[in-house]
């Protein structure tokens, strides 16, 4: 369904980032991005979003493609229109507005004139995944927990119908026990809607026990891809990632001599 082909994007005019990243996220299917910050995650979700506009950013080579057609060189309203949703980091709502209404508002957008049975009936499907949010559905969202928040923009999300929804560090600031809530929703969703995603996570754990297949990033490049069941047994991703000796103990990253691996992946 969504394809890079060996895409480069240029931040104004002279920060290169990304450096002919390829990758695919085939419909119905769950693909992470794995990746340390700065790795250009989520400038790869900016660059299929048509948010790149907003912080000077291009894609100067390669191309984009959504369902067979390219939209890299499309505004961001045209690229929601055609199916791709972001839930961008930081758990963006509006805060003054109920629950419910933040729901709503994702609903607005949707390119298929939606009935107000067919809002309804999506609407409880999101209660269904989150049913905190039935409870709170009219309580002010700005005094939610931040895995509540969590729930609340990725439902708002649902709401807008989306083919492909890009989920931008779910887990970022929040409890272990919520984290695995949360994650066990978002498999949920790819299962029962075949809604396809595209996760951006540093949690390599969690997000690697979820997806289909995950590509692991470094320095505005893919480095490393396969099987998410594959990667999580592959002793790099241990080592760097899940923070694992090849015999099964816990190590912290400065005593992790990285640089020889990420030499030989990169060259």
């Amino acid at each position: 369904m969504l394809k890079l082909n060996n895409i480069e994007v240029i931040y104004s005019d002279v920060v290169l980032v990304l450096r002919g990243v390829s990758l695919e996220a085939p419909e119905g299917k769950i693909v992470s991005l794995l990746g340390a910050n700065g790795a250009g995650k989520t400038t790869t979700l900016r660059a299929i979003s048509g948010l790149l506009k907003t912080q000077q950013g291009k894609v100067t080579r390669g191309a984009i493609e959504f369902a067979g057609q390219r939209i890299h060189q499309l505004p961001p309203e045209q690229i929601v229109k055609r199916g791709i949703i972001q839930v961008m980091e930081g758990r963006r709502l509006f805060r003054h507005l109920t629950v419910e209404e933040n729901l709503l508002i994702g609903a607005a957008g949707r390119p298929d004139k939606a009935s107000r049975a067919d809002v309804a009936h999506d609407l409880e499907q999101v209660y269904s995944y989150f049913p905190k949010l039935r409870d709170m559905r009219r309580r002010t969202s700005g005094f939610l927990s931040g895995g509540e928040q969590q729930m609340l923009v990725i439902g708002r999300g649902l709401l807008a119908h989306p083919r492909l929804m890009m989920l931008d560090e779910p887990s970022l600031g929040l409890a272990p026990l919520v984290v695995d809530e949360i994650f066990s929703v978002i498999k949920q969703i790819s299962q029962n809607s075949g809604v396809s995603i595209l996760l951006v996570e540093q949690n390599a754990r969690i997000a690697l026990s979820v997806a289909d297949y995950a590509y692991v990033m470094e320095n505005g490049r893919v480095v490393l891809d396969g099987p998410a069941s594959q990667l999580a047994e592959n002793e790099d991703v241990k080592e760097f990632y899940l923070g694992l000796t090849q015999v099964g103990e816990r190590k912290s990253y400065r005593d992790v001599k990285h640089y020889r691996r990420r030499k030989r992946w990169l060259g």
